[in-house]
């Protein structure tokens, strides 16, 4: 029995006693920083959608965008209560004359926020096109993954964004 126990206790003491090469290093944290913190960069515009614009509006960010970042549009749907509540983009709408898609696309230098659909868009009611409220978050690609993302209060809290600066 002693024989066993000092056999594993060399051979524990031989395992843990062992080094061996140094691995690769590790990528540097945000902006070359161990540790930084990935922060998301928010803003707010309301739009009035018209042909003068051709029912689209391109907002340029005015901060760094990285290739990997992701941008998400929200628009302000209702109200409860005086509460917004907003819904990721796409959101569609269905009329007895045609369908009405709220949409976006962005690179790394601009959101753009626009109508699309079967219906007319000139024939849309005030109520579809003007004041629209939207809110654009554009979050690092690698931290989004598990978050739903479909939830404007989720984003916020995971990115610690605390006011939209209306453009």
């Amino acid at each position: 029995m002693k024989r066993i126990l000092s056999v594993i206790s060399i051979f524990a003491v031989l395992l843990t006693s062992c080094t061996g090469d140094q691995g690769p290093p590790g990528f540097d944290g945000f902006d070359g920083q161990d540790g930084g913190i990935f922060v998301a960069s928010a803003f707010e515009v309301v739009i009035d959608f018209n042909a003068d614009n051709d029912y689209q509006f391109i907002e340029p960010y005015g901060f760094d965008v990285f290739p990997s970042d992701v941008t998400l549009v929200y628009i302000e749907w209702e109200t409860d209560n005086g509460e917004p509540i907003w819904r990721l983009l796409t959101q569609t709408e269905y009329f007895d004359n045609g369908v009405l898609v709220y949409n976006y696309d962005f690179t790394q230098q601009d959101v753009r926020i626009f109508l699309d659909g079967t219906i007319n868009l000139n024939t849309l009611d005030n109520v579809w096109t003007q004041n629209q409220a939207f809110r654009v978050v554009v979050v690092p690609a690698d931290n989004i993954d598990g978050l739903d993302v479909s939830n404007l209060d989720s984003i916020m809290q995971a990115y610690a964004i605390e006011d939209f600066e209306l453009r």
